[in-house]
């Protein structure tokens, strides 16, 4: 990634110029939309849409459960409650959850859900048949990497598209789901399989096979490394959605140029290389939070105190 910033800013181009250009003016993100039941998951939707998002992650609390990408109960002085995960509670609610957005927003905007790999593998395929009938945009990461034989009896039961692989770390291990058609996204982390290169070569060899990206775009993903994410989604002809992270103020301070997004899009730059700098006497007010101060990962339990997959 640094190699094709450093060229672009050699030849006074942007990176996506170096990839052969724009396939498209913009690039729309989606956004995630949370609540501790369906109507307040619902208003977050609602307000995405007037907002100018078409596509928007949909994902909701269960009600005395640790839930992925959902708001947690809080106790006394507003401290988290650690709540066992309940994937009986969640494989029933979710269906619900799509259930009451179609029929309170219509087909109006595009619907997403992360499963994070939190099921086991016969509860995927479940879900993913359960969900049908609700016209996901996709479904992503319903197994672990290591439950990947299972993707052939999901793939045989159910026409809920698939996105996966934001915990693969080389381009290599799409091959088999790209040649078989089993998966319709690459869920890439473009760091995590080498770079741009890597992640140029991959999307190029799913566009023949139409498998679309969608680059991984979490809250830890550095400025520098969404907007290589930009890059790349400019330039792909076989571009499927971006993962949105809204950075705040000092983000913007500290990495110049840092990607934003305007009604639902994110809009390209042209400035050279990836357009994004880093201001490093501005980095030095604002150090680094302490190891795991904001982890929840590790908490993540089943109600018998079993560890479950984050």
């Amino acid at each position: 990634m640094a190699l094709w910033d450093l060229k672009g800013k050699q030849a006074g181009l942007p990176v996506w110029q170096l990839l052969g250009g724009r396939c498209r003016a913009a690039v729309p993100v989606y956004a995630h939309a949370a609540g501790r039941d369906l109507a307040e998951v619902t208003d977050e939707v609602r307000r995405y849409i007037e907002d100018g998002y078409g596509y928007v992650r949909a994902q909701v609390a269960i009600p005395g459960a640790s839930t992925y990408g959902a708001p947690q109960a809080a106790g006394p002085a507003g401290q988290l409650v650690e709540a066992p995960w309940d994937p009986a509670a969640y494989l029933r609610t979710v269906p619900e959850l799509f259930a009451h957005l179609r029929s309170e927003i219509g087909d109006a905007v595009e619907l997403l859900h992360d499963v994070h790999e939190r099921v086991a593998p016969i509860d995927a395929v479940r879900l993913a048949k359960a969900v049908e009938p609700y016209r996901l945009f996709f479904l992503e990461d319903p197994l672990a990497p290591e439950d990947l034989d299972w993707l052939r009896i999901l793939r045989a039961q159910t026409a809920t598209p698939i996105a996966i692989g934001e915990l693969f770390v080389n381009p290599a291990e799409y091959v088999p789901l790209i040649r078989d058609r089993l998966c319709d996204f690459i869920r890439v982390h473009v760091s995590a399989i080498g770079g741009i290169t890597p992640a140029w070569r991959l999307a190029c060899a799913a566009e023949l096979f139409g498998v679309r990206t969608a680059w991984h775009g979490p809250g830890d993903v550095s400025p520098v490394g969404h907007a290589a994410n930009l890059a790349l989604d400019l330039a792909s002809p076989n571009f499927g959605i971006q993962e949105q992270h809204v950075f705040n103020a000092a983000a913007h301070e500290v990495f110049p140029g840092c990607p934003d997004i305007v009604d639902g899009h994110l809009w390209g730059s042209d400035a050279p290389g990836l357009g994004v700098d880093l201001d490093e006497k501005a980095a030095a007010a604002h150090p680094p939070a302490a190891p795991l101060a904001n982890d929840g990962w590790t908490h993540t339990r089943r109600a018998d105190g079993t560890v479950q997959r984050p």
